[in-house]
């Protein structure tokens, strides 16, 4: 199974500057958990969780008021390429305990995002499981 049947399109992104409230209302907007980071030439250069902020950032007491996604966000980055098959986007996931993970173009650019649910819809329960058992290992 080719990657672009099950991956987000376009998702979207930040750059190392938007400010860390403006990322979190990109979540509430786009219903999802992770915001990739991307440089001026959109190649991923981090991720930003919602687990980031709410654990590094509100419970960690910092000054929310002025953090921007670089001051939370988790690097390196680990990505696909979008011509991976999906066996190996999860063997990137499992390998790096991830449960979302940017798709990259042949050219480096952030094109995706795939995500455990996105593998879940698949309807592969075998897959399913298999991802969720190896990134939910503790490290």
């Amino acid at each position: 199974m080719e990657l672009d049947s099950v991956m987000t399109a376009n998702p979207a992104c930040c750059r190392q500057n938007t400010p860390l409230r403006q990322v979190a209302q990109m979540m509430a907007d786009n219903d999802c958990g992770m915001i990739p980071v991307v440089d001026e030439q959109d190649v991923p250069v981090g991720v930003i969780t919602d687990r980031d902020i709410a654990v590094r950032a509100v419970a960690g007491g910092k000054d929310t008021t002025r953090a921007t996604a670089a001051d939370y966000m988790t690097t390196p980055v680990r990505t696909v390429v979008q011509d991976s098959t999906l066996a190996d986007c999860v063997a990137a996931m499992e390998a790096g305990q991830v449960r979302r993970i940017p798709v990259v173009g042949a050219d480096g650019k952030l094109c995706g995002v795939v995500a455990q649910a996105d593998i879940a819809l698949t309807g592969n329960d075998q897959v399913t499981g298999e991802v969720v058992q190896q990134v939910s290992k503790p490290s």
